[in-house]
């Protein structure tokens, strides 16, 4: 697919007035890319039912983000609704500058009728990944769109390049107005069941996708949903998996992927059966009773005829059938990443743990009104972002360590939830999942390994089943109800990182915490200073950035 090369004159100006700042942080060399959105509120129908969406540059979803490992993205976002906004980036590690994440702990909103730039660096990624707006309930209303970041062309790709490579967004969605959800959310009360499930912004046969027969293509899925596992399928063929959130994997075939909320996958297909339509089918996971289903077309370019009949069922609430699917999901040791080196010669399972933390998600009640938490902390959002606080050396915004490394037990209370951790690091975190839903986690600024998940309670004999060979390094990873799953993560990325669930009503709600990366040094090698142009608010208003 082309790269967006677009350069428009207010980005251009914008860039010129930030390039002291940025050739002291970024390599000359890396290439530029230049990407100027306005973000508005449009009618929209996706399931029929006019309601209002968030567009950036009139779509919805948004446009796609096209780049190349280690390219550096300069996207001018231009805030044209009636509240703050804030984007951020799924997957992208902004390795050394989490000012740049787009989640409130870090980055100051963008005003209505003003702008930002964000100044992103794709640094040592590959893959398939998403951004979304982050602040409220955004999420619920659209302003989210593909991440592609494509390897140098000097460093080889196991599979072949595919016949066309496609974004496909699906999720679950509701009919009504963001702000009546958050609405609902402030007012203590849980969310209905969704109304519907769309590909690409789409309902039931809204979407299609053309193909040539006896051709392979790519296609890159992502659940942007707010809260359900969903499971994609294509009537007749099977799909083989070759990429997850960065890494290489294992090609396995499968005739259905369970995407989990937040995740990403990358699937190669090839268009070997007879010449005619086929459904696209995506489903909800562990509903039941109430299943989520919608279709699209797979239209071969000679079909003779369209779709006839039901479509092909899939699994529905079959937890060891999905728990079966994520063990098979493992990373290619012998495939080049963003780098020529291969995948496996970074030996994770044979590094010694520095610190075990153990996070336990809950729901109840806190002053009336319906709260999540971790660890016993319902997360509150400060008046200030804590990067911002850190920085500034702001008293009071934030405690450090103001959440335990592991549940004691104890009801549900408010607080700023910060957990800090030294640089360097290397640490296991095990999800225990004790609800009977299914949870999906999501750490900002890193990939993980994932190094084990099964049913029950977690214990430290847990370990004599880790994968510590080829279990797949991602940043977004699924913990099945009443059970665990640990990962290992060397904390090699200074900054304020956040660790929250990808079950939209539940983060908004206080599911989540900042993991606070710290050293004491305040060399560049470490950690990039404030941007130029960044924001400030909250306690941080008016204050000045250091000179570089």
């Amino acid at each position: 697919m082309p790269l967006n090369l677009a350069c428009k004159p207010a980005v251009l100006c914008t860039f010129l007035c930030l390039t002291v700042s940025i050739l002291s942080v970024v390599k000359a060399e890396d290439p530029y890319r230049f990407f100027d959105w306005n973000v508005t509120y449009g009618f929209i129908y996706p399931l029929g039912v006019r309601q209002q969406g968030i567009l950036i540059n009139g779509q919805f979803p948004g446009p796609d983000i096209h780049s190349v490992t280690n390219d550096n993205l300069i996207i001018n976002v231009y805030n044209s609704l009636d509240e703050p906004f804030l984007l951020s980036w799924n997957g992208i590690q902004q390795r050394r500058n989490s000012y740049e994440d787009g989640v409130f702990g870090t980055t100051c909103p963008i005003p209505p009728g003003k702008n930002f730039t964000y100044i992103l660096q794709v640094k040592d990624q590959i893959g398939s990944f998403y951004y979304f707006p982050s602040l409220g309930f955004h999420k619920a209303a659209g302003g989210f769109g593909g991440i592609r970041i494509l390897s140098r062309p000097r460093i080889p790709v196991p599979f072949d390049d595919p016949a066309g490579d496609y974004t496909i967004l699906i999720g679950d969605w509701y009919m009504s107005n963001h702000t009546k959800l958050k609405a609902i959310l402030d007012s203590g009360r849980k969310l209905p069941f969704p109304d519907g499930i769309l590909i690409n912004g789409r309902g039931r046969g809204g979407y299609s996708l053309t193909v040539e027969q006896g051709k392979t293509y790519r296609l890159r899925i992502s659940n942007v949903g707010l809260q359900n596992s969903l499971n994609f399928r294509i009537q007749n063929h099977k799909m083989k998996l070759v990429e997850v959130e960065g890494t290489h994997t294992l090609q396995t075939t499968y005739s259905s992927l369970d995407v989990h909320v937040g995740q990403s996958y990358s699937v190669l297909f090839t268009a070997d059966q007879p010449g005619q339509d086929y459904y696209i089918v995506v489903t909800s996971r562990f509903t039941a009773p109430g299943v989520l289903n919608t279709t699209g077309i797979l239209h071969y370019s000679n079909s003779a005829g369209p779709v006839s009949g039901p479509f092909p069922g899939g699994p529905t609430t079959q937890i060891d059938w999905s728990l079966n699917q994520a063990r098979s999901i493992r990373t290619n040791l012998t495939a080049s990443g963003p780098r020529p080196n291969p995948q496996g010669s970074y030996h994770y399972g044979m590094i010694n743990t520095t610190r075990t933390i153990i996070v336990a998600n809950s729901a109840g009640q806190v002053n009336g009104k319906q709260r999540y938490g971790v660890n016993s902390v319902s997360f509150i959002a400060p008046d200030t972002p804590m990067k911002l606080a850190d920085y500034f050396k702001i008293q009071g915004v934030f405690k450090e360590n103001s959440i335990s490394d592991r549940p004691y037990g104890g009801g549900l209370y408010l607080d700023t939830s910060v957990l800090t951790l030294p640089y360097r690091a290397f640490v296991e975190i095990v999800f225990q999942n004790n609800e009977d839903i299914v949870q999906s986690w999501h750490l900002d600024g890193y990939s993980f390994f994932v190094v084990g998940m099964d049913g029950g309670q977690w214990t430290t004999a847990s370990r004599n089943q880790y994968n510590l060979r080829d279990g797949v390094s991602r940043c977004t990873i699924q913990v099945y109800p009443k059970a665990w799953t640990a990962i290992y993560i060397p904390l090699d990325n200074v900054g304020m990182w956040n660790l929250r669930t990808e079950f939209w009503a539940r983060q908004y709600l206080g599911q989540q915490f900042y993991l606070r990366v710290y050293t004491d040094s305040t060399s560049l090698r470490d950690e990039y200073p404030i941007p130029k142009n960044a924001l400030l608010c909250g306690r941080a208003s008016g204050r000045h950035t250091r000179p570089l």
